[in-house]
Order: structure tokens, then C-alpha cells, then sequence
């Protein structure tokens, strides 16, 4: 989409701290972090905004954005001590930007105040 910021970040015309990329997913970090590490990690092909549009032909995505948020933890070094993987879906939930997205947090303890 034409108007999408995380189209545009991963078109490369918005910049970005860049922390990981392959052919499916892009990753880089929340420019408002929840925690110590908070890495946003979205796909490439535009989903517009996250449960409500994953279907047949786009679900392998759900795969793809989990193994990178893998690489990404083990490459931040916090795939050990504990990683909260979020991603809100629809207004209620208070989604942001209308494109599929998963929050990655760590580095910290965070708690049990959220699930």
C-alpha cells in the first residue's frame, strides 16, 4: 500500500534501526519501546491488519514472522532469560499501523501484568 508506513520502512523511504531482514520478514526497533529491547517484526507483503486478514494463501507468514523473531532474539541475546511476543489486531486492541505486525520484547523482566 501506497500509504503504509511500514511499506514505506521496508521500501527503505522511512528510516529505520534495521535489526534483521530476510525474503519474507523485516525487523527493526520500536521507535517507542516497552522494554529494555523491543523490535518490531512485520512481513514484507503488505497483510492489512493481522488476524482478521491471515487466510489460506497468506498463512505461511505466521511461520516466517515466528522464525525471525527467533534469529532476532538469539542475535539480541535474549532468547534465553525470557521473550513476550504480542500482536495486536483491530481497534480495541489498540493496533497502530493497519499492517501486520509482532512486537518482540526482552531484555528485562517484565511481568505479570500483561498475560
Amino acid at each position: 500500500m501506497d500509504d503504509c508506513i511500514f511499506c514505506k520502512i521496508v521500501k527503505g523511504q522511512i528510516p529505520c534501526t534495521k535489526v534483521y531482514e530476510d525474503e519474507y520478514t523485516f525487523a527493526f526497533k520500536d521507535i517507542n519501546p516497552q522494554a529494555k529491547q523491543h523490535i518490531l517484526i512485520i512481513p514484507k507483503e503488505h497483510i492489512l491488519t493481522g488476524l482478521n486478514d491471515v487466510n489460506d494463501d497468506n498463512s505461511y507468514i505466521i511461520g516466517k514472522l515466528f522464525y525471525a523473531a527467533k534469529i532476532v532474539s538469539e542475535m539480541l541475546g535474549i532468547d534465553k532469560s525470557g521473550v513476550r511476543i504480542i500482536n495486536n489486531t483491530g481497534k480495541d486492541a489498540h493496533q497502530s499501523v493497519q499492517h501486520f505486525h509482532i512486537h518482540v520484547l526482552g531484555g528485562e523482566d517484565m511481568g505479570e501484568g500483561l498475560v
